[in-house]
């Protein structure tokens, strides 16, 4: 499989620039102390502007090449795949997720796992590309003759994926490209069964 992020490791952060950090801090309402979990984060482009807003920073991402640029940029990296993640119930309290979803081989148990290692009263936020946009539609047809073997999801079955791991979700903001979708996972929920679904004892 070719590693296109590997390769594009060194540019990655000139190509895709600077992040909107007072627009992610609003809508991830982070709280005083806060663990922040920058899933299929990269190389921290985005997470890194947050760091001084949070107690603890982790960016979890598959491509070594990225995560050893978010290493040198002191964050700490952790090579896991969103499916799995190695980190115990409820020990972040966000979880961010900035144009990486379409990338993860099996979203429904990503959110799931998500929704696992959040705090009741936690919040996810995923940020991804609208597909009822065009331009969106467009990309989505070029990644795959790049044989990315990405799967875009309309905002709304991102909101479904989300319900379906017990959070209260919405689409909180859309721009000409993108979608902002949260999911709130309430407090005194029972994670149990989905825990059992994905392995964990």
């Amino acid at each position: 499989m070719i590693d296109h992020f590997g390769f594009a490791a060194p540019v990655y952060d000139r190509i895709l620039g600077r992040p909107n950090t007072p627009r992610l801090a609003r809508l991830l309402r982070l709280p005083e102390n806060a663990r922040l979990l920058d899933a299929g984060g990269g190389t921290g482009r985005v997470s890194a502007h947050l760091r001084d807003r949070v107690d603890r920073l982790v960016v979890s991402d598959l491509s070594r090449p990225m995560l050893l640029r978010a290493a040198r940029k002191g964050l700490m990296a952790v090579s896991a795949t969103a499916e799995c993640l190695p980190f115990p119930d409820a020990s972040f309290d966000r979880v961010l997720v900035i144009d990486a979803l379409h990338h993860f081989r099996c979203q429904r148990e990503a959110v799931g796992e998500f929704a696992r290692i959040l705090k009741p009263g936690g919040r996810l936020l995923i940020e991804e590309p609208d597909l009822r946009r065009m331009a969106v539609r467009a990309v989505a047809l070029a990644e795959s003759l790049l044989r990315m073997e990405s799967r875009f999801h309309p905002p709304e079955a991102i909101v479904l994926m989300m319900q379906g791991h017990g959070m209260a979700a919405r689409v909180a903001e859309t721009d000409r490209f993108r979608a902002w979708i949260i999911g709130d996972k309430p407090f005194g929920t029972c994670y149990a069964r989905m825990t059992i679904r994905f392995g964990r004892s």
